[in-house]
C-alpha cells in the first residue's frame, strides 16, 4: 500500500483539512483523478477567488478611510496615515495584477467599501459622519494612484 492511500483511508476534509491538502495536491500530480474529493476541491478553488475578491474589498476600505483622514484632518497628518495608503495601494495592485479579471471589481465595490469606510474614519478622528461626504469624493483611479494623495477641503 502506497503513502497516497494509506492518507486517502485516514484523512478527510472535515477531520484534518492540511492533510487533505496535502493528500488531493498529491493525487492530482500523480493523475489518480479518481481519488480526488471532487466536491470539496471544486469548493476550495471556487473560495480562492472569493479571498481574491476580500482582499481587494479590504485594501480598498483602508484606503479610503486614510485617503479621508487626510483630507479631512490635514492638521493631523501622520507618516502613518500616508504609509497606510501606499501598503493598500500596493496590495491591491499586486492582487490585480496576479488576477486580471477581477480589475473592474474595485470600481464594482467602490461604494459599497465606501460607506463603511466613512463610518470607520468618523470613529477614528472623532468627526462626525456627515463632516465626510455622503459619496465617494476620489476616483477609483485617484484610489489606487501611488502619487495621488487629497488636499484638504
Amino acid at each position: 500500500m502506497n503513502r497516497i492511500t494509506r492518507i486517502a483511508r485516514l484523512s478527510g476534509y472535515e477531520e484534518d483539512f492540511a492533510l487533505w491538502s496535502v493528500e488531493q495536491a498529491a493525487l492530482l500530480r500523480d493523475g489518480r483523478f479518481d481519488g480526488l474529493d471532487r466536491e470539496n476541491l471544486a469548493e476550495e478553488i471556487e473560495s480562492l477567488g472569493r479571498s481574491e475578491k476580500r482582499e481587494i474589498e479590504s485594501r480598498l476600505n483602508v484606503a479610503i478611510v486614510h485617503l479621508l483622514k487626510w483630507r479631512f484632518q490635514p492638521e493631523k497628518r501622520k507618516s502613518g496615515w500616508k504609509a497606510s495608503i501606499l501598503e493598500a495601494r500596493r496590495g491591491l495592485l499586486r492582487t490585480l495584477r496576479e488576477s486580471p479579471s477581477l480589475k473592474a471589481y474595485p470600481s464594482d465595490v467602490v461604494h459599497e467599501e465606501y460607506e463603511s469606510a466613512r463610518m470607520k474614519a468618523a470613529d477614528e478622528t472623532g468627526l462626525p459622519e456627515d463632516a465626510f461626504p455622503a459619496a465617494c469624493p476620489f476616483t477609483i483611479e485617484q484610489i489606487l494612484d501611488p502619487g495621488f494623495l487629497p488636499d484638504a477641503p
